[in-house]
C-alpha cells in the first residue's frame, strides 16, 4: 500500500458459477490490499528503533528503483 495506511475493512466475493474462482479471486483480493503482508509483519513485536531503521532501508530501496527505471526510461528515448 502507498501513501497512508487505511483501516481494513471487510473483502466480500461473491460466488458465480465455481468456487475455485471465487477463491482465486479472494486471494488476489488479499494479496492486493496487503492483508498478508500486514499480518506477517505484526506477527512479533518490532522495537521503534527497528522499525524506523526498516523504513528507511525500504525508502532508499524504492528511490533507487525509481531511479533505474526513469534511467532506464531515457536511455530508451
Amino acid at each position: 500500500m502507498r501513501g497512508k495506511e487505511r483501516e481494513p475493512g471487510p473483502l466480500e466475493v461473491t460466488v458465480e458459477g465455481s468456487v475455485e474462482r471465487a477463491l482465486s479471486r479472494l486471494k488476489r483480493m488479499v494479496a492486493s490490499e496487503g492483508v498478508l503482508k500486514e499480518l506477517k509483519k505484526r506477527r512479533y513485536y518490532e522495537k521503534p528503533s527497528v522499525r524506523r531503521k526498516r523504513k528507511m532501508r525500504d525508502a532508499e530501496r524504492r528511490r533507487r528503483r525509481q531511479f533505474r527505471r526513469e534511467l532506464a526510461r531515457t536511455n530508451s528515448k
